[in-house]
């Protein structure tokens, strides 16, 4: 019964949890080169850090280079230079996502041989035609879940069954959050029609070849959670604990995002744009280091850092 698989694991992640000393805390800030770093993804930067180095714990960088199309011609040299200008100094060498498809076709293959994946040749098109549409989007309808309605198709996607999944979750921040996997969204992709393994398969590998223990990251990301650990429970991985930090908006409310066109950091004006990080963290800092050198803020912020203190909904909008 899937249910009680999810209810024990959840109560093993929990147990494995209180067991960690600090020292083993594993944390990661996982930026994708589509683009250059801007406020919000600073402020996920930045809250990551701040969780990793108040646990004593390490903090690692991932670039989630999976999608060629989308990246932009020397942003991951420009997201390093980024971040080491705003003291975000990561602990071990940087991995790459683009170096672990082998790693990511195995586990691919492991899924299709016990029958928890399969192979789909529905078109977007196709799908939205028989599909409804709930909260998170079309909801797959299972077409190809006895087998490829249409084989021949030279690219297939790849799907994981969700079954009668209902995954639940407390996050550190929002609370118990919870998703019913097949009633939401039904089978979801993990490898996609042009070759690329999806985000969903490719970060819960990463993060447990990378032995994360903790995943800080952006609210934008919260409905993936469950995704996460329905793949985490049926590899067999431990589920991480999970903080989503509020996001930061532009003037119409929209995120502040690449695909808004939110502006580049300036490194020029690294010791203020961590203040205004910091400030939108609730953790403003005190008046006579509103100069000071980004690593001096980031030292001062590590010392006072307390997670009950970020704020349950945005309290700055971007001028973009």
């Amino acid at each position: 019964d899937i249910l009680n698989v999810n209810h024990s694991i959840g109560v093993y992640g929990n147990v494995a949890q209180t067991q960690r000393s600090k020292t083993d805390y594993i944390g990661r800030f996982a930026p994708s080169p589509s683009g250059l770093l801007h406020l919000g993804s600073l402020v996920a930067a930045v809250g990551s850090y701040l969780q990793t180095k108040a646990n004593v714990g390490k903090w690692l960088l991932r670039i989630e280079d999976l999608d060629p199309p989308r990246e932009v011609a020397g942003a991951t040299d420009a997201i390093l230079r980024s971040l080491e200008a705003h003291g975000l100094h990561w602990d071990e060498n940087v991995t790459y996502q683009s170096k672990r498809t082998e790693i990511y076709q195995e586990v691919l293959d492991r899924l299709l041989n016990s029958h928890h994946a399969y192979p789909c040749s529905c078109s977007r098109k196709e799908i939205a035609a028989l599909a409804n549409t709930g909260e998170l989007g079309v909801i797959y309808p299972g077409t190809c879940r006895n087998g490829p309605t249409q084989p021949e198709r030279e690219h297939l996607s790849y799907r994981l069954r969700t079954k009668n999944a209902f995954i639940a979750f407390d996050d550190i921040r929002l609370g118990r959050r919870s998703q019913h996997l097949h009633r939401d969204l039904g089978d979801f992709v993990i490898k996609r029609t042009d070759g690329y393994f999806a985000y969903q398969l490719a970060v819960v590998v990463d993060d447990s070849l990378q032995g994360i223990t903790e995943i800080v990251r952006g609210e934008d990301l919260l409905s993936n959670t469950p995704r996460q650990i329905y793949l985490q429970i049926i590899l067999g991985y431990p589920t991480p604990r999970y903080l989503h930090l509020p996001l930061v908006t532009n003037s119409q409310g929209k995120k502040l995002c690449k695909q808004h066109h939110a502006p580049a950091l300036k490194n020029s004006k690294a010791s203020e744009n961590i203040v205004t990080a910091l400030d939108f963290l609730g953790h403003t800092p005190p008046k006579f280091l509103s100069s000071a050198e980004p690593v001096e803020l980031l030292d001062w912020a590590t010392k006072n850092w307390k997670p009950e203190k970020l704020p349950l909904f945005a309290t700055f909008k971007g001028k973009n």
